[in-house]
């Protein structure tokens, strides 16, 4: 269902005046005042925005109209935004950013691990996630000419997105397996959060590290003695090996 008081567009790029849109994105929301202002800030950077009020409505639309990404509330009636991400990863690979009031590292654990591409929370900034959009289909669809790299006993394939140890291959989330990327891509530097923040995220740090020492205690864990990666006290992190 697109949103209420909105044109009727049909399924292709562009429109009558011949501009050319950014792609179909598909909100996933319920409550109205932030569906209207997420909309008013993609239409104005020529996205084409189609919105469902529950999880139910929200698979149903996705089939329908495929988007280029999907941005997806936690809590929503009906099947909630877990239910959602886990039912569209079975299927697909399409970009999810979710947007909830939850903020717990629980919470962000549990998005990440369904396969979340980013997770932005309430209240939030429009132009932050319209930048964290442009950032995440940057990362997906513009591959880096290597594309698989051995960093110590890690054999990293961009081209699968996946991770092999010597027991075996890892499943990564989108944003873990980016994380480990950057940091092959700069083995031997020390890179700062800041330095992260910008390249995996694709916006500036605004002091707030929680986000990335998240996910490096996320790679830590599933890839154990295997990751040979230093913490530099006051600076960043370093991949050795």
């Amino acid at each position: 269902m697109q949103f209420r008081g909105h044109p009727h567009k049909s399924l292709t790029s562009g429109d009558e005046t011949g501009r050319v849109e950014q792609g179909r994105v598909l909100l996933i929301e319920d409550e109205d005042h932030i569906a209207d202002l997420v909309r008013m800030y993609l239409e104005s950077d020529r996205y084409d925005v189609y919105r469902a009020r529950s999880g139910e409505e929200g698979l149903e639309t996705y089939e329908r109209v495929r988007p280029r990404l999907v941005v997806l509330d936690l809590m929503l009636p009906g099947i909630d935004g877990v239910e959602v991400c886990r039912r569209l990863r079975q299927n697909d690979r399409v970009p999810v950013i979710m947007l909830t009031a939850r903020d717990s590292e629980v919470d962000k654990v549990l998005g990440l691990e369904l396969g979340a591409d980013d997770y932005i929370t309430k209240p939030f900034s429009p132009r932050e996630l319209v930048a964290r959009i442009k950032a995440v289909l940057r990362r997906i669809e513009n591959p880096p000419a290597v594309v698989a790299r051995d960093v110590g006993p890690l054999h990293i394939d961009h081209g699968r997105r996946q991770v092999t140890t010597p027991d075996g291959d890892v499943a990564l989330t989108p944003k873990e397996f980016d994380l480990l990327w950057y940091l092959a891509e700069n083995r031997g530097l020390v890179v700062s959060r800041e330095q992260i923040m910008e390249a995996v995220w694709g916006y500036e740090w605004v002091g707030e590290s929680r986000t990335v020492d998240a996910h490096v205690r996320q790679l830590r864990r599933k890839l154990g003695v295997h990751l040979p990666l230093k913490t530099v006290w006051g600076v960043g992190y370093q991949l050795t090996g």
